[in-house]
Formats: structure tokens, C-alpha cells, sequence
């Protein structure tokens, strides 16, 4: 399993990351997902995805088990709140430590930032930004990314927030993979601005859950292959059952920097199948907006809001 640097953080992580959404499905028991984490661990893959709000809190459960008995140490733990909200995202990383059995996470992101609104909620007076920085000066979390999955120009506008504030993140999740590079490109707008700043990159969605390879255009290797073939620090990958974690680590075992030419043949391969994100299921539906689904994760707008919009 090859290192790589995770962006400015002095932190060196696996090239492929663990999942934490799959990690917790029902269809898997809490064993088999405990025996998962930790073989990943004993095998050299040690970031950790995970999120507040994965299976009812079941996979941080489940992750905090496998962490025990000197695996703690051996992992870079990554987890996210979807609070929008001071109160809301404290209380949802003071459950998320819960019920990692952790006093200190590696990594705290804001989830799902995937309205331009999230952006405005996060650095307003009161928003979850103030209880990330707090978290930071208590020692709970060391550093602070966020992700977001539907649009590269809310990316690009949290990046800007963010600089008119005078901070700077850590790290930023966001879809990375070969129907990405030719629909609403994160690869090609949000990507080299990351690279500029120093930012370490999380790529997700390198298979859109399974989603991509249904388009029969490109196999599971070649998706790995070609998302860790982007300046990325960690490509996460959903991980369910020790076939598909084997299958990580061919990837990883097998990968060697790619030519131009085999990217091109990659992208020409998937040009057709990717024309208005049918594939890309997480840009063009709902499906997998969960705070869509649960607003009320979001927390409550600031008192100011509600007093200039007349309640």
C-alpha cells in the first residue's frame, strides 16, 4: 500500500481509504465489518472514512470496536457532522466521539456542502464553523476539511468563504473518477485550485457505489487506477466484504502511474456514458442528498436570519 502526503498536514496516509457508509451496511454483520477494518489496518490501509450520520451511527459504532487492542494507533480516523450550526455540529461531534470511543479525531469535515446556502450557514456567526475551531483549541479534532458531492462551483464558493474569513481547510472530499472528468467536472474546476493551495485531496465516488460500473464501460481496477492516478492524498473506496477489499489491494498492488495516452484511451472509453451525468447519480438526483432527506440535521437557522427574514 503506497503513502502519500496529506496535503500541508506533515501526515502521511494510504493512497486508498476505507469507506465508512459501506462499512456499516445492515447487510453486513458488526463482526465481519470489525474483522474488515482491521485486516485493512494489519495490511498498511489506514485512513478511516466515516460520518455522523452513516447507518443510524452504526458504522462510527463499528469503527470505534475495530480501534481497540493497539489499532487505535494505527489509524488516521476521518469523520463528518452535517450541522450547519454551532449547537448542531458540536453535538454531533460530541456523539460522533461517543461513539468512535475517542478523545481526539484525526480529521473532522463538514458534510454534504452541497448547497451554496451550507457555505453561508457554516461561516456565519454561530454556524459550525465557530464549534470546528473550538474543537480544535479543545484538542478534540486535529484538522478540519469538508466535502460535497454535487457541485464543483459550491466547492469553489467554500474555498472562497473560507478565504475571506482567513481560513484555510485542511482537505476537501469530492467525487474524483472517469465519468467526473467529462459532466460538471470537480477534476477540472476544484481540483487544481486544491493543488495550488496545498490542500490535501480526498477522492470519493471513484465507482459512484457501484453506480459507474453498471455503464459497462470501465472495470473496478481501471476506476481505482485512473482516481489514483490524480494528484489525490487518499482515494476512498467502499470496502463491504474482504473480496473487495482484496480487490483494493490489487488495485494499490498494480498501480503504476499512467501515460497520457492510457488516460486519454481511459476518458474516450467513457465519453458517451457519461453526457448528462446518467451515471453520476450523486450530481443530477437526490438520491444521495441525505440532509435533503433530513433537514433537520442541518440544525436551526441563526437568530439573526430569522429576525431580518421577519419571524
Amino acid at each position: 500500500m503506497p503513502y502519500r502526503s496529506l496535503g500541508q498536514t506533515g501526515v502521511k496516509v494510504s493512497a486508498l481509504g476505507l469507506g465508512g457508509a459501506h462499512i456499516g451496511s445492515p447487510k453486513l454483520s458488526a463482526r465481519e465489518a470489525v474483522k474488515i477494518i482491521q485486516t485493512a489496518l494489519d495490511r498498511g490501509l489506514n485512513f478511516m472514512d466515516n460520518s455522523w450520520d452513516y447507518n443510524g451511527g452504526d458504522s462510527e459504532t463499528r469503527l470505534g470496536t475495530a480501534l481497540k487492542n493497539g489499532y487505535r494507533s494505527r489509524a488516521f480516523v476521518m469523520t463528518k457532522v452535517d450541522g450547519r450550526s454551532k449547537a448542531a455540529a458540536a453535538r454531533q461531534l460530541d456523539e460522533s466521539l461517543k461513539r468512535l470511543k475517542l478523545d481526539e479525531i484525526d480529521l473532522l469535515q463538514h458534510h454534504e456542502v452541497i448547497r451554496f446556502d451550507d457555505v453561508n450557514r457554516i461561516f456565519a456567526a454561530g454556524g459550525a464553523m465557530e464549534a470546528f475551531v473550538a474543537a480544535q483549541n479543545a484538542g478534540k479534532i486535529r484538522f478540519i476539511g469538508f466535502t460535497g458531492h454535487k457541485d464543483p462551483n459550491v466547492h469553489l464558493y467554500m474555498l472562497e468563504i473560507a478565504k475571506r474569513h482567513g481560513f484555510r481547510f485542511d482537505t476537501v472530499q469530492m467525487p474524483l473518477n472517469l465519468l467526473d472528468t467529462h459532466y460538471r467536472s470537480f477534476e477540472k474546476k476544484v481540483l487544481p485550485e486544491l493543488i495550488s493551495r496545498g490542500i490535501g485531496v480526498l477522492g470519493m465516488k471513484s465507482m459512484g457505489s457501484g453506480v459507474i460500473l453498471k455503464s459497462k464501460a470501465v472495470n473496478a481496477i481501471e476506476c481505482l487506477h485512473y482516481a489514483m492516478n490524480l494528484p489525490t492524498s487518499v482515494v476512498i473506496t467502499g470496502i463491504d466484504s474482504m473480496k473487495i477489499l482484496n480487490q483494493a489491494f490489487k488495485a494499490a498492488a498494480t498501480f503504476r502511474p499512467l501515460s497520457r495516452t492510457q488516460v486519454a484511451r481511459l476518458r474516450a472509453k467513457t465519453a458517451d456514458v457519461a453526457q448528462d451525468g446518467q451515471f453520476e447519480l450523486f450530481k443530477t438526483t437526490s438520491i444521495f442528498d441525505s440532509t435533503a432527506q433530513h433537514p433537520e440535521w442541518l440544525g436551526q437557522e441563526s437568530k439573526r436570519t430569522k429576525s431580518l427574514a421577519g419571524d
